[in-house]
């Protein structure tokens, strides 16, 4: 671990906190003493509980394609929070001091044609914490009023951090009926571990795993996967047509990413059923429309965030109620100094999710 790094000089007097700064134009991330951000009009100053590292996160600190294109270092980034109300702005209402709360993290700009619809989810100027602003892999971090979501005091900060990506899973599978219906969740990363959680709890009469990851599809199995499909070992498409008599599944939620994965998704899924794309594939990707989505009448969903706040509802709900668990999937949890191991683990996909604590 590298020794702490002051990016900034700073007064005496000046509060600083502890954060992971992507700091350069290239791989990795350091820990460094940056001022703690003062919340202006409409915002809330939080002390971070908990943060959760998302495959969002490893892109940034891989520095790949995508970031390089989209992130500017150096900057805090992460997401995924949990924390206590310290500081409100100017003109806040809804908030106060010493509620705990997590947050939605696209910040919308109510103005475009789809905000105004009510389809704040799909904005089409969104900022997204941790990408676009300062974000949360820090003490502190600043949010408006208008993106927390008050959790409840019981409720353990690990697992109130994970309630964002959480809801990308209860999104992508609730955007279609899947009670008493197959249900097939094609990559199981930490999203698609909930996923299957989530459908198990929202009824599915049978619902399969699919990934190359043998540690992640035993998670899936604790998470209630009825059957699990390891691709490299067996073909999951002739496996599906043994299982449903030839008929497909209903339900296809696509969260590898993977050329190949998503092809076989389109060619598993039953005719007139429905394909709820999640993942975000590094380039086009090749699939047989004609036959595999005209001819069989296929509706196919593309799923961005979370719907705002009506997934953060269901979120809350299926969490309070114990209809679904998913203490299961929080396999690792380190300081916040620790942030290195954290990372290492989620690029060798040897970890469900991995929360740090500051």
């Amino acid at each position: 671990m590298e020794q702490l790094v002051s990016t900034t000089e700073t007064e005496t007097t000046t509060p600083v906190m502890k954060a992971i700064q992507k700091h350069t134009a290239g791989f990795g991330a350091k820990l460094v003493e940056v001022p703690v951000p003062t919340p202006g009009p409409g915002e809330v100053l939080i002390q971070v509980k908990a943060t959760s590292i998302c495959g969002t996160d490893v892109h940034i600190y891989e520095w790949d394609e995508w970031s390089q294109s989209r992130v500017k270092p150096p900057y805090v980034f992460g997401h995924e929070f949990s924390g206590e109300v310290v500081a409100l702005g100017e003109g806040t209402k809804r908030i106060k001091v010493g509620q705990t709360v997590s947050a939605e993290t696209h910040i919308v700009c109510h103005q475009c044609k789809q905000c105004l619809r009510g389809q704040y989810h799909i904005c089409k100027n969104t900022k997204i914490i941790g990408v676009d602003t300062q974000g949360c892999f820090a003490e502190y971090v600043v949010m408006p009023e208008e993106n927390l979501w008050v959790n409840p005091e019981t409720m353990p900060a690990k697992l109130a951090s994970i309630q964002e990506p959480l809801g990308n899973a209860v999104h992508t599978v609730l955007a279609s009926d899947v009670s008493a219906k197959s249900v097939a969740i094609v990559g199981c990363g930490p999203i698609g571990l909930m996923a299957v959680g989530v459908a198990k709890a929202a009824g599915a009469s049978r619902v399969y795993a699919i990934d190359v990851n043998p540690y992640r599809l035993k998670l899936a199995e604790e998470m209630g996967a009825d059957v699990v499909i390891n691709s490299l070992e067996e073909n999951p498409l002739e496996l599906i047509e043994r299982e449903t008599d030839g008929d497909g599944i209903d339900v296809v939620c696509e969260m590898s990413g993977h050329p190949i994965a998503i092809d076989q998704a389109f060619k598993m899924v039953t005719a007139g059923g429905d394909v709820n794309v999640l993942s975000l594939p590094a380039r086009p990707v090749a699939i047989d429309l004609t036959r595999d989505v005209v001819f069989k009448g296929v509706r196919v969903q593309g799923i961005t965030g979370r719907k705002m706040y009506e997934t953060w509802g269901q979120v809350s709900t299926m969490l309070a109620t114990g209809q679904l668990n998913v203490e299961p999937i929080i396999t690792h949890v380190f300081k916040l100094e620790e942030f290195e191991k954290g990372f290492e683990l989620m690029r060798a996909g040897k970890c469900g999710k991995v929360v740090l604590l500051p």
